[in-house]
């Protein structure tokens, strides 16, 4: 019988530095076209798999280095993400790998199938904070994800419950974008024209402030 804890030990042994479980009933709040069993007709749970980028990355100003770290943790993240839905198919089940860059462009941006950040949250990895990135206690906003979906009934693991935020706003007050000033959401739109530039027919990060300055960048710290 496939557990949580065997499959957790498959994210592990794959490359995984954190993993949790979500149920797919509770992506309540999912867009139409992007809920799990959109993805997975039949879906019951989503297994979400993290790897943190280098604290350097982000200290560092050199942008095309982040862009290229973060382009090799995504692809190795869908890597192990195919490792676990594989495994999880010869246990008789029916999975499907979701990676960082997976999906189609939607309103200038990629959509991913589902959202990771959000799945992330609901699997207990972390908290979405006011920069609307998602923070984790040990790793702070540093994790990128991939994710399995899977018809396979797992136990969930418990979202976390942390005040993270509080009245800190240098996230909102440094953003050039103001991206930021709507409590709850951010305004892609905005975000977006200042964060991407293309460059030589490529599409190259500029900003990252939101990340930066954030005070538990690099975990939650009492």
């Amino acid at each position: 019988m496939l557990t949580s804890e065997i499959v957790k030990e498959y994210c592990v042994a794959a490359g995984a530095s954190v993993a949790g479980i979500a149920a797919a009933c509770d992506f309540i709040h999912a867009p139409e076209g992007y809920h799990p069993t959109d993805a997975l007709p039949g879906c019951v749970s989503v297994i979400v798999l993290g790897v943190p980028i280098p604290e350097e990355a982000v200290l560092n100003e050199d942008m095309l280095g982040f862009i290229d770290i973060r382009s090799a943790l995504n692809k190795d993240l869908k890597e192990a993400a195919k490792q676990v839905a594989k495994q999880i198919k010869a246990a008789g089940y029916r999975s499907r790998a979701i990676g960082g860059m997976d999906g189609k462009w939607v309103e200038g941006n990629t959509r991913g199938p589902i959202s990771l950040k959000h799945a992330a949250e609901l699997a207990g990895l972390g908290v979405i904070g006011r920069n609307y990135l998602l923070t984790n206690p040990a790793h702070g906003n540093l994790l990128w994800f991939s994710a399995v979906l899977t018809d396979a009934v797992l136990t969930p693991d418990p979202k976390l419950q942390i005040d993270l935020c509080g009245n800190c706003d240098l996230c909102v007050m440094a953003c050039p974008a103001r991206a930021l000033d709507n409590p709850g959401t951010v305004i892609k739109k905005a975000c977006d024209h200042t964060v991407f530039k293309q460059v030589n027919k490529k599409w190259e990060i500029m900003c990252f402030l939101c990340r930066k300055v954030c005070p538990h960048r690099f975990g939650i710290r009492e």
